[in-house]
């Protein structure tokens, strides 16, 4: 059976429209049915929604269904998915059921941190490609967790960290690579401090019965048991250490992610890690650092600071050689002298790989089994950072990290901290 005929007959079995507009094509209809990659959004909440439109505007992909555990996202997203190919997708509560369709080539998914390592691992077991949020997990040991799922079973991983496929980024990059301000002795990643309160709750712990559109039991599913608060759920999730890491582990997979790859240490780290924090006062939903440092030193005596809530670091990337420095963000790019930047890499230098859009790239690397710009262990090494800056927080001392062994040396307690338990049913 060919790749078109069994389409057909998945999808009547599935309840995937078996004619799709000409709409869904792309432009003039280009791209067939058969050649496309299909697709299921799996949390299609704030993050999620913005995946599902990219997917959506890409010719090569078709969406054929979505999936969340809140009722109003979930019928949020099946009508944007409507409104684009003029007929609905299949909705799903669960994702394991997502998962069971073999006619799915590629999940796309968004869920919060607590549930990044659950619903990646098993993808990757159903012989899915995935395209999964920033930071890779929850933890350290999650993470590690996705990597070795993604290897063993031969999966294609995409990590959200989209600023290696804009263009500055990475000619920023090249420039400090191809040694235009020399030797590179310290690093400076500026990352945003505080909450976003989305709530209106920040300030206080009240709890109260969860709405029957939300499954509030499977939300919180491998994390520990709380009452529901709405200062809890819905994009505020990131300020609970039961579910995120405050503004470092929902950064640390932006500019920290340059800094590396700036430096040619996608695949190795730091040698120790010190960090100091201000919390909140207890007793609120929001436990993350506020305000946070965070030191690494690597082989050679290369420093990386990572701060957020200090006015000596700037927001963004900053790299500073002993011939100058060069510091690039979302806003723009900079160079100290200015001649950096009118600098031109010479196809004979290092060039790094150009990305015609990270959902394009996933995409099309889903099609010919290539490695992604951010695979699953980059995405390890440049979480790393943030997960042991927040131990080192927590635990008030320095953390030294063996590279190599990928493992905290000399201190049991904290490398106890690389994971964390799971509640019952849930595990690993």
């Amino acid at each position: 059976m060919n790749r078109r005929a069994f389409l057909k007959t998945a999808a009547a079995a599935s309840g995937m429209p078996l004619i799709v507009p000409r709409s869904a094509l792309g432009r003039g209809g280009a791209t067939p049915p058969s050649s496309r990659v299909t697709v299921a959004q799996i949390g299609t909440g704030w993050q999620g929604t913005n995946n599902l439109e990219s997917f959506l505007a890409e010719p090569g992909a078709q969406v054929v269904a979505v999936c969340d555990i809140d009722e109003e996202h979930l019928a949020e997203a099946a009508a944007t998915v409507a409104k684009k190919y003029g007929s609905a997708c299949k909705t799903y509560h669960a994702f394991e059921e997502v998962l069971a369709r073999e006619d799915v080539d590629a999940v796309s998914l968004a869920v919060p941190d607590h549930w990044h390592g659950l619903v990646s691992v098993a993808a990757a077991r159903a012989g899915k490609d995935i395209y999964g949020e920033k930071p890779l997990a929850h933890n350290w040991m999650e993470g590690r967790a996705i990597c070795d799922a993604v290897g063993r079973y031969g999966r294609v991983w995409q990590t959200g960290s989209w600023q290696r496929s804009v263009a500055q980024f990475r000619v920023a990059c090249e420039l400090v690579r191809n040694g235009r301000i020399g030797k590179v002795h310290r690093v400076e990643v500026g990352l945003p401090a505080g909450f976003t309160d989305f709530s209106g709750l920040a300030s206080k712990d009240a709890t109260m019965p969860p709405p029957k559109t939300l499954d509030y039991d499977r939300w919180l599913g491998p994390a520990p048991y709380s009452p529901y608060s709405p200062a809890r759920v819905h994009k505020n999730w990131r300020w609970n250490l039961d579910y995120g890491g405050g503004n470092l582990m929902d950064w640390v997979g932006h500019h920290v992610d340059i800094a590396h790859w700036g430096l040619g240490l996608d695949n190795t780290g730091p040698l120790e890690v010190e960090a100091t924090g201000e919390w909140p006062e207890r007793g609120l939903v929001y436990n993350a650092a506020t305000r946070y440092r965070v030191t690494a030193t690597y082989a050679g005596g290369l420093t990386m600071v990572i701060a957020g809530g200090h006015r000596d670091i700037r927001f963004g990337t900053k790299w500073i050689g002993d011939e100058g420095w060069l510091w690039v963000e979302r806003s723009g790019i900079d160079a100290e002298p200015a001649r950096v930047l009118t600098s031109k890499v010479r196809p004979d230098e290092l060039l790094l790989p150009r990305s015609p859009g990270h959902t394009r790239n996933f995409l099309d690397c889903v099609k010919t089994r290539a490695t992604t710009i951010t695979p699953a262990e980059t995405a390890l090494r440049s979480a790393t950072l943030g997960y042991l800056g927040l131990i080192a927080m927590t635990a008030g001392r320095k953390i030294r990290w063996d590279p190599d062994a990928q493992r905290i040396v000399g201190d049991a307690d904290a490398e106890r901290m690389l994971a964390r338990p799971m509640r019952s049913p849930w595990s690993l």
